[in-house]
């Protein structure tokens, strides 16, 4: 009977682990998601309805939103515990990159491009891509393995994503107003340009601040800001 009993708990239990294991890897898409950029900041007045516009995007497979919170408002009296100089330094990569003449915020970049109607704009996905991205997870450590027989130098850069954030602001332009965030960008992390071809990167995940969490893997053009495949990964 105890042997009986043996044999059917692996029976039961061989495809949940299985299961699990499957929900540590993904693969992207042949048409990657649409990439959507926020970037915003806690000390900005005209940044919470876009950080709710953003919010509204969880759950689409369609869409990977990020919300890059910058740092420059922090010197107007509300310090925004997400910025960092990292994150505002992507935002000047894309200024510079597309010749703009300052940045601002809210801001949202869709593909690459500015997009300032975004409120109720339509999202189309990037173009169906040759490039395939897989990711897989091992304890901390999560490996992106890209593909891609183009002849094109491509970069990229990790993503770290937390949802379900909120925060009590007690100072500057937002002062007694409680905001709550998605898609929160907690790391940032370029990857330098190679050349084409098969290519491997990981990154050792540091501790999460959020029971929501996604890592992304974004490969872009050569200077790191057009965006060209994605693939997210949720456990």
């Amino acid at each position: 009977m105890k042997t009986a009993l043996l044999i059917l708990s692996t029976i039961v239990t061989a495809p949940a682990l299985a299961q699990t294991a499957a929900s540590c890897s993904a693969r992207s898409a042949a048409t990657p998601p649409a990439v959507v950029e926020l970037y915003t900041s806690e000390g900005c007045s005209s940044c919470p309805p876009a950080d709710r516009w953003a919010s509204k995007l969880k759950g689409r497979s369609d869409v990977l939103a990020l919300a890059f919170h910058v740092n420059y408002w922090d010197k107007l009296g509300w310090p925004d515990r997400f910025a960092n100089a990292a994150t505002t330094e992507r935002q000047y990569l894309l200024q510079r990159e597309s010749g703009a003449s300052h940045v601002y915020t809210p801001q949202v970049v869709l593909n690459g491009r500015d997009l300032r109607s975004w409120s109720g704009a339509s999202l189309p996905r990037l173009p169906a891509s040759p490039i395939t991205v897989a990711l897989t997870r091992d304890g901390n450590r999560v490996r992106a393995n890209v593909d891609a027989a183009a002849s094109q130098r491509l970069a990229g850069f990790w993503a770290v994503l937390e949802d379900g954030h909120s925060s009590r602001v007690k100072s500057g332009e937002n002062a007694g107003e409680t905001l709550a965030h998605d898609h929160v960008v907690t790391l940032y992390k370029p990857v330098p340009a190679w050349a084409a071809g098969a290519h491997e990167v990981a990154l050792d995940l540091p501790a999460a601040t959020s029971a929501s969490r996604r890592v992304a893997f974004i490969v872009t053009e050569a200077s790191g800001a057009k965006p060209l495949q994605a693939a997210v990964l949720g456990c």
